[in-house]
C-alpha cells in the first residue's frame, strides 16, 4: 500500500528553504513540497520550476486557503514568525517554523497556544536534532561512559559582515547572531542536559554598522547542578560549528554540530575516555529529511514530536535572557523574567 504523504506549503522563498529544507521534504518518506508562495509570484514561480512544485501562489495568503495543504514550513524573518503561524493554525494548517521561533518566549507561548486551540501540530526547525548522531551521544552520556557532565562548550560562527539589506542586520526583524545562529548551542545544551538554564551572562558585541545588532556575542549558561555551558556564536568571526561535551571520565567532541554534510567527513563525532579515542561516523543521512519524517508521524500518527510543544517557549526564554544580559551587561536570572 503506497504510504501517505503530507502535502507541504512553503511561506516563502528564503534560501534556507531553496537549498536544504525543501530537498529534504522531497527526499523524505512521508512528505511532499507540493506549493510555494511568495509576495512576489515570478519569484515564486521560479523556486517552483526549480524545485518541481506543481502549485505557486503570489500571496501567502493564498497558499493557506488551499485546501489540499496539510502543513506550511515557514522561513519568514524572524519578526513575520507569530504572525503567520497564528494564521496558519487558524487555517487549520500544521505548522514547522524556521529557528529561531520567535522574538520572544511571549511571541512563542502566543503561538504555542494558537495551535494547540487550532488542533495543529507545531514544531521548530531545529534540524540537527534529528540527526542519529545525536540519539548515539545521548546514549553514550546515559551509559555513564563519559562520568557526570560538568560543563559543555558551544560554538557557531560565520563571516558575513558586508553591510547589505540582509534581514540579519536589521534590529525590528530579529536581526543579530543569538538569534541566527546562537540559538543553536543554546538548544543543543538544553537538549543534551534535559533542563532548563537558570541564569545567564553575555557579553556581545553590538556593530552600529549593522543597524546595532550583536554581530558577536558570548555567553555562559547556568544550569541546574551546577553545570556550566558556555558558547559563542557570530556573524563577523571566522567560521566554527562545534560542540564539546566534558565529563569528570572523559569527553565528546562534535566537529561539525550543525550544519552537517551527508558524508563521512562531518558525520562523525569523537568520545575521548581514559586516554582512547573512539570516533563513530553517523549513517549518511539528509537531516531535513527526518525532520519531515519526524513531523508527519506526529500529524499522521499522533507520535509526539522529537521536541515538545513546549520547547521553543523555553529555548527564547533563554535567549531573552542572554539578550538581556547583554544589552545591560548584567547576570540575568530567568526567573525574573517570568
Amino acid at each position: 500500500m503506497e504510504m501517505k504523504k503530507l502535502r507541504w506549503g512553503i511561506i516563502g522563498c528564503a534560501g534556507i528553504a531553496i537549498r536544504s529544507v525543501i530537498t529534504g521534504i522531497r527526499q523524505s518518506r512521508t512528505g511532499e513540497a507540493a506549493a510555494i508562495a511568495s509576495r512576489s509570484l515570478d519569484k515564486a514561480k521560479e523556486a517552483a520550476e526549480k524545485l518541481e512544485i506543481g502549485s505557486v501562489y503570489g500571496s501567502y495568503e493564498e497558499l493557506l486557503a488551499d485546501d489540499s495543504i496539510d502543513a506550511v514550513y515557514i522561513p519568514l524573518p524572524n519578526h513575520l514568525h507569530k504572525e503567520w503561524t497564528i494564521r496558519a493554525a487558524s487555517a487549520g494548517k500544521h505548522v514547522l517554523c524556521e529557528k529561531p521561533f520567535s522574538l520572544t518566549a511571549a511571541e512563542a507561548a502566543e503561538m504555542v497556544a494558537a495551535c494547540r486551540a487550532a488542533g495543529v501540530v507545531l514544531a521548530e526547525a531545529f534540524m540537527y536534532r534529528h540527526h542519529p548522531r545525536y540519539h548515539r551521544i545521548k546514549e553514550i552520556i546515559a551509559s555513564g561512559e563519559i562520568g557526570e557532565i560538568r560543563g559543555i562548550h558551544g560554538a557557531f560562527t560565520f563571516n558575513n559582515s558586508r553591510p547589505s539589506e540582509n534581514v540579519r542586520f536589521k534590529q525590528f526583524m530579529g536581526g543579530g547572531s543569538l538569534y541566527d545562529v546562537g540559538c543553536y548551542p543554546i538548544s543543543a545544551a538544553r537538549y543534551i542536559l534535559g533542563t532548563e538554564p537558570e541564569a545567564a551572562t553575555v557579553q556581545a558585541f553590538f556593530s552600529p554598522d549593522h543597524d546595532n545588532v550583536d554581530m558577536m556575542a558570548s555567553g555562559l549558561l547556568e544550569f541546574p547542578g551546577s553545570v556550566g555551558v558556555t558558547f559563542d556564536c557570530g556573524m563577523w568571526a571566522a567560521g566554527r560549528n562545534i560542540l564539546e561535551i566534558v565529563g569528570t571520565d572523559g569527553r565528546i567532541e562534535v566537529p561539525s554540530a550543525y550544519v552537517s554534510r551527508s558524508d563521512a567527513s562531518s558525520n562523525f563525532f569523537v568520545t575521548l575516555h581514559k586516554g582512547e579515542r573512539r570516533e563513530e561516523v553517523a549513517p549518511a543521512v539528509n537531516q531535513y529529511a527526518l525532520q519531515a519524517d519526524d513531523f508527519a508521524a506526529a500529524v499522521f500518527a499522533g507520535k509526539p514530536p522529537l521536541a515538545g510543544a513546549e520547547d521553543p517557549i523555553h529555548n527564547m526564554r533563554a535567549i531573552d535572557a542572554c539578550l538581556e544580559s547583554a544589552r545591560h551587561r548584567r547576570r540575568v536570572v530567568l526567573k525574573e523574567l517570568l
